[in-house]
């Protein structure tokens, strides 16, 4: 059975590259482009992991995050926040809203991919 990934980012590119590496290393993919459909999508396909960028329209990642974690269905799903924040701030803030990684763009497919793999064997 292919795991479930959500990945959330406004930038259509970066989400058709995301898409096409993990399909390409095994699992399922879902997409949303906004905070509020992120959220949607989370509730309706209960993906095994969630990739998230911060700044979003309509929501941001943070507060995402935030309603993911108390939502006793998703609260203890993976979240890795992708996002161009490299500050030490916005990493703070990330892990504070409930993310489980913070990785910062640009970044290797490949070590998104291993650390997925982690994520999901922890789990």
């Amino acid at each position: 059975m292919h795991r479930k990934i959500l990945v959330v980012d406004d930038d259509v590119e970066l989400v058709e590259l995301l898409w096409f590496n993990l399909t390409r290393a095994g699992f399922s993919i879902g997409t949303a482009f906004n905070g509020v459909e992120a959220l949607k999508k989370a509730r309706s396909l209960r993906p095994d992991l969630i990739i998230l960028d911060l700044m979003l329209p309509e929501l941001d990642g943070f507060a995402v995050c935030e309603i993911l974690r108390r939502n006793e269905a998703m609260a203890s799903t993976p979240i890795i926040m992708l996002t161009a924040l490299t500050s030490e701030l916005g990493r703070l803030a990330g892990y504070e809203s409930g993310a489980t990684d913070y990785m910062t763009k640009p970044f290797s497919p490949r070590m998104l991919v291993d650390r997925i793999r982690e994520l999901l064997r922890a789990g």
